[in-house]
């Protein structure tokens, strides 16, 4: 592997490679801290504090250690329906994973387990991946199952003891095509049971079945002449509700000298409203909207609505030496009904978010 290759690689996000085929040598612990907020017009909403710890260790001569702890507090207040009625909310997540990687001289198996609990809501789930190199290593096959079950219990008693299940397994594949160049192809496909409406919601009932696949292509660019990488990545959704999203974003990874980086990104977003979606009714204000006559399965959380979104982010790291990185990351998120390609759910309020992320990072 030739020296832009290299950099190419260490640069690039992708599943495969950012799962090194060799053990890493060195250990690492990461602190970050993020902000988010969102508002709409004339309201803020939801505001969101999450510090995350995470450490990485090889382990013998073939093995390496991960694990990740996440703390998200959440207040503000949320829409009972549309962008109505905004309830008051105050909640912590504690949220925890751990896996063990196995390297031998053409590929790496993983296995681990996360979990997720809320004062209202639990996940627990199991993960396997795996990898495959060839002997010239420019081609790696990468495949994934996570398993995971959900119990769902709201405070104001909508329903008790309620839960979920979710199996979803993934095949992809990672291509070197010239010394400058890595592309990487990633088919998903999720299949859920169990109970999926929103019981904080007003008139909010879902089919209890949700399946979706996905399909993720991504291609990595250096540019020699600059010693830069550009990162563009594509992503299709489609679901058993209806919707069907695209994704395209673009990231672009620009060394500027004495250990710093400069990492501008832009991401756009569209898609089409779930077949159960029932879009507000203005006539209707202040009263919510209801659902058609008849309807079996109904919802007015803007989520499923139509719409079109862009974010834009602005990235600096800082590698203050051979062990301590520093970064910070600022990005503006913006939504509108008639960003969407399929013409956007009428009378949908515009909505914003702007987050912004701290970290530091020792190897050891």
């Amino acid at each position: 592997m030739g020296s832009s290759l290299l950099a190419a690689a260490m640069l690039l996000p992708l599943v495969a490679t950012v799962q090194a085929e060799v053990q890493p040598e060195q250990g690492l612990v990461a602190f970050k801290y993020l902000n988010y907020r969102d508002s709409q017009p004339g309201r803020d909403r939801i505001q969101v504090t999450t510090p995350v710890l995470s450490v990485m260790a090889p382990v013998g001569k073939s093995w390496s250690f991960s694990a990740t702890k996440v703390v998200d507090s959440i207040s503000g207040a949320s829409p009972a329906y549309h962008t109505e009625a905004l309830k008051k909310m105050v909640d912590q997540r504690h949220g925890f994973d751990a896996s063990v990687t196995r390297y031998d001289p053409h590929g790496t198996l993983t296995v681990g387990f996360n979990q997720s609990v809320e004062s209202d809501y639990k996940s627990d789930g199991l993960f396997l991946a795996g990898t495959r190199s060839s002997d010239d290593k420019n081609t790696t096959w990468n495949a994934a199952l996570n398993v995971s079950h959900d119990k769902i219990y709201p405070s104001n008693g909508i329903v008790t003891d309620e839960t979920k299940e979710v199996v979803e397994l993934s095949l992809g594949i990672t291509q070197v095509l010239t010394h400058i160049d890595i592309v990487q192809a990633i088919l998903a496909y999720s299949r859920g049971s169990g109970y999926f409406s929103d019981p904080y919601k007003v008139f909010d009932n879902r089919p209890r079945e949700r399946n979706h696949s996905t399909l993720l292509l991504r291609w990595n660019h250096h540019w020699e002449p600059i010693e830069a990488t550009l990162r563009l990545s594509y992503r299709y959704y489609t679901d058993s509700y209806g919707i069907k999203a695209h994704t395209v974003a673009a990231e672009h990874v620009q060394p500027l000298g004495s250990g710093w980086q400069v990492i501008p990104s832009l991401r756009l977003y569209t898609q089409t409203a779930a077949r159960f979606y029932v879009d507000r009714d203005p006539d209707a204000a202040p009263f919510v909207t209801n659902p058609p006559e008849g309807a079996i399965y109904f919802s007015e959380d803007q989520r499923l609505s139509s719409y079109g979104a862009h974010a834009v982010g602005l990235k600096l790291v800082k590698q203050l030496d051979r062990q301590w990185t520093l970064d910070f990351k600022a990005e503006r998120y913006e939504q509108q009904n008639g960003w969407s390609l399929s013409g956007g759910s009428p009378y949908l309020e515009p909505f914003s978010a702007t987050s912004y992320q701290l970290g530091v990072s020792r190897s050891f």
